[in-house]
């Protein structure tokens, strides 16, 4: 970005500053002096155009056109960003910032349980005090069924009136109704199973029962629900699913035929689904559609039909698809896919040919686009919270579903973390459409022509014709197709099928089950000791200090010019470019190996091991979500159902010092967080090994002299970094980066442990001994290189010499999991801090020669104080 520094005064003056920005906005040309406009009077004139309004319950907002029409492109509208944050600093604004945490509430209607009470004032208890009691309902039951001539009562809602076991058998239902049909018994305080069988199945005509949150379906199992259905033969709904006796009633139910004003009749044989059009079969819990009522006979102008989340096991593909074949006038569909009827939405219209829509989606549209899973109407997600949770909490779980984000950069340097904002209430109420009428983009506006003036902003724009009333949308995923995971990324915004994503997590689980990699035999040193034949000393050129400094051994000498060494020894990648430039020739020995990205870049990192292990125990479940996330997607659901811990870690696949590095339990934020950049999403180590109670991991390093064969060793001591907090999960701590990170040579406070100190702690403190542990990490590290060579056998270079550092952190039964591997590691408290060797007999190892016995094992085929692996 190229700045002035001189005062924007006029449209040329905004134009030179700000032209790379106006391109990357994608703003058309024509509307740029109207921008230019807006920006320099701060015209914020939204309000005269648009109305939002509630939606969704008042659980989210819409943005709706209130003028006569907008052409596109016509008009441009500047919209504020109400809050501006990075992450690690997000939870902590929400609590100290006055006003913020409220209006965010607002904004993200988050707070409507709150505007109800205050809205109310004491209304609550004066609904508690004005609500009926049982026998109250149970009266005017009674006489409205009086007045309107009927014989009998038989529909009954007994709902959130504190109905206990003792009241339910004082009420003595069966007697007064002994002709129900239908009754609910919702959100009451049911608790004996005994009293509630007893009392129910009294009624051997009841088609329909409802318990739904009653303390009783806590903890009891499917016998409650065998003994109830057993005894009443009739029954077709329990809890809002079909019993397997389910027929005519309940169909009639979910097609509107049969509701509380017209229940039908006990011996009713006409069930009058004749005019059923339209058919609402989801989450039903149906195990079969093969039945006497489901049929083309029964409901014989049936359109419509949703059958969305029923497992339907009992029936085959066919067995289904002959069924609805059946049906004349069938023409929308709505089905799980993958799920009973297959997993292509191809092969379903194909068959089903009548057919017109399918998942809300144009028949002749998926056989024209290919697309085997498709659905068209999802439903938002929208935020969840209890009642006592405070707004800060509220506003960081909701905020996924409305913060954008941009990362500043200048001529010289891109910022390390990214900048995360939410739009005002006119901006933060578009939401999404894969066919939007709108176009929005972040736009930094600067006055005094350099980006420490800067304000930010959104630019909104119609890109279609708009009229009255319409709602206004943008689309969420702008610029990203099927290439780049769209319909796996609209999983944060909205519910997206379950079924097809835990599929997908099938078949990546399978796939790495059958990976078994033969153990590479440990061979004794094959490599030649380095020396030059007229004897004088091998030069080495290097940029990293500590080489520089503490390589004192008289069989090397540092040179200044790359193209006179015999080593090179560089924190830059030796590639094409650079040999060309600096003229370093193949003959020469470097510190990297070809390819050693399948180590150090962690999605690289990830795959060979998987590659060649499958998952091994070592590695936490880890995801690429670039090319992996409807896998991810699928265990995460999994976890989710099973009431497993879901904590992830999200890390860039090539930043270090926990840049840019997440800890999170959010679906909608892992999915999002994906947008500064690609990253692995990896299962949290959420139980690790504490010492003193704070988290730590270990830093070993590795010297490879060879990949083939492979010939690798192992430094005698490893360096111990340490958490400054306490550990905990409480989720507050997420945002502490020094509770739930160890690296704390850049930020935080560094707190130095010497590890024969922490060995001999660590063993007090654990009972253990460390030898024990020491072994186990070998054997792990070992195989990680194992896995290097075998899968990637183009790493073999003859004149590569190489330096890792290997991160391990262990769980609380003492297991070694890998973290990362690491091209030329940071040595300054190797060359720091003297230490004793932890093997043999603990000799003292000096900081000052730590240098020199790396290019002694490398280069001289020497071990002192490194062992091999």
């Amino acid at each position: 970005m190229s700045v002035t520094g001189t005062r924007i005064q006029t449209y040329e003056d905004f134009v030179k500053v700000h032209g790379l920005l106006l391109a990357a906005s994608g703003l058309p040309r024509s509307l740029h002096y109207k921008l230019f406009e807006k920006l320099a009077a701060e015209t914020f004139d939204g309000g005269a155009y648009f109305q939002v309004e509630p939606c969704e319950e008042g659980r989210q907002r819409r943005l709706v056109l209130t003028s006569d029409s907008m052409p596109e492109v016509s008009n441009v509208f500047l919209v504020d960003h109400a809050w501006t944050f990075r992450l690690a600093d997000a939870y902590k604004q929400l609590q100290e910032v006055p006003g913020l945490a409220q209006r965010m509430a607002s904004l993200m209607c988050v707070d409507i349980d709150l505007n109800s009470d205050a809205e109310d004032g004491d209304g609550v208890s004066q609904e508690n005090n004005s609500k009926l009691n049982a026998m109250d309902v149970i009266e005017n039951e009674i006489n409205d069924a009086k007045v309107k001539g009927c014989d009998a009562v038989r529909w009954v809602e007994l709902e959130e009136l504190d109905v206990d076991d003792d009241m339910l058998l004082s009420l003595d239902l069966s007697s007064k109704f002994p002709d129900l049909l239908a009754l609910s018994l919702c959100e009451n305080k049911l608790e004996s199973v005994e009293i509630v069988v007893q009392e129910v199945t009294k009624f051997k005509n009841l088609r329909a029962l409802w318990l739904n949150n009653n303390p009783l379906l806590r903890n009891c199992n499917s016998h409650m629900e065998e003994a109830i259905v057993q005894g009443c033969p009739r029954l077709e709904i329990y809890n809002s699913h079909f019993t397997s006796n389910f027929g005519g009633w309940a169909l009639g139910f979910c097609g509107g035929v049969y509701d509380k004003d017209n229940p039908g009749c006990v011996n009713q044989s006409d069930f009058q689904l004749q005019s059923v059009t339209s058919l609402d079969l989801s989450n039903r819990c149906i195990r079969s559609l093969v039945n006497k009522a489901f049929s083309p006979v029964e409901m014989p102008s049936l359109s419509h039909l949703n059958i969305r989340g029923n497992p339907l096991e009992q029936n085959s593909v066919h067995e289904l698809l002959e069924v609805l074949k059946g049906f004349p006038c069938l023409q929308a569909l709505e089905v799980d896919i993958p799920g009973s009827l297959g997993d292509s939405a191809i092969e379903i219209v194909e068959s089903l040919p009548k057919l017109t829509l399918l998942n809300g989606v144009d028949a002749s549209k998926i056989l024209e686009t290919g697309n085997h899973v498709i659905d068209s109407i999802l439903k938002p997600r929208l935020p969840e919270w209890t009642a006592n949770e405070p707004l800060a909490d509220r506003v960081v779980n909701a905020m996924w579903l409305y913060i954008m984000t941009y990362r500043l950069a200048d001529e010289e340097k891109i910022d390390e973390t990214s900048v995360w904002y939410v739009m005002d209430e006119l901006g933060s109420a578009l939401w999404h459409s894969d066919e939007p009428n709108f176009r929005v983009a972040p736009f930094l506006f600067m006055p005094e022509g350099k980006l420490e003036s800067a304000v930010s902003y959104s630019i909104l724009w119609p890109i279609r014709n708009v009229h009255n009333g319409d709602e206004c949308t943008r689309d969420f995923l702008y610029g990203i197709g099927e290439d780049k995971q769209r319909s796996a990324r609209l999983t944060a915004y909205f519910h997206t099928p379950q079924s097809y994503f835990i599929q997908e997590y099938e078949k990546f689980y399978q796939k790495l089950q059958i990976k078994n990699l033969t153990p590479l035999p440990v061979k004794s040193s094959s490599t030649r000791h380095l020396c030059c034949s007229d004897g004088r000393p091998l030069h080495v050129y290097t940029d990293i200090p500590q080489v520089e400094e503490f390589l004192t051994r008289p069989e090397f000498v540092i040179t200044t010019e790359p193209k006179d060494a015999d080593i090179i020894w560089t924190s830059m990648q030796v590639d094409d470019e650079m040999k060309k430039a600096t003229g370093i020739t193949d003959q020469q020995y470097v510190n990297q190996f070809p390819f050693e990205a399948c180590l150090v870049m962690k999605h690289h990192l990830a795959d060979t091991v998987q590659k060649a292990y499958g998952s091994p125990e070592w590695l936490q479940p880890t995801y690429n979500l670039e090319t992996h996330l409807s896998p991810f997607i699928g265990d995460y659901s999994i976890r989710k159902r099973d009431g497993m811990n879901n904590l992830w870690i999200l890390k860039p696949w090539n930043m270090a010092r926990t840049i840019d590095t997440t800890v999170i339990d959010n679906l909608s934020a892992i999915i999002r967080l994906m947008e500064t950049g690609p990253k692995i999403c990896q299962k949290y180590i959420e139980h690790p090994a504490l010492f003193q109670g704070k988290k730590f991991d270990l830093r070993y390093i590795v010297l490879v002299r060879s990949m083939k064969p492979l010939e690798i060793f192992i430094a005698d001591t490893f360096w111990v970094r340490l958490a400054n907090n306490q550990y905990t999960l409480d989720k507050h701590s997420l945002f502490e980066y020094e509770t739930h990170f160890t690296v704390m040579n850049y930020r935080g406070r560094l707190n130095h442990k010497n590890t024969p100190e922490f060995v001999s702690e660590f063993e007090q403190e654990h009972q253990v001994k460390w030898l024990d542990i020491h072994e186990r990490v070998k054997a792990m590290i070992r195989s990680v290189f194992e896995a290097a060579a075998q899968v990637h056998p183009e790493m073999h270079s003859p004149t590569s010499r190489a330096m890792y550092g290997v991160d391990v952190m262990l769980d609380r039964s003492f297991r070694p999991k890998l973290l990362e591997v690491t091209y030329c590691p940071d040595c300054t408290r190797a060359c720091k801090y003297d230490t004793r060797s932890i093997l043999g007999d603990g000799e003292i190892i000096k900081g000052q020669d730590f240098i020199n016995y790396v290019f002694g094992c490398l280069f001289l085929d020497e071990t002192t104080n490194v062992s091999p692996l």
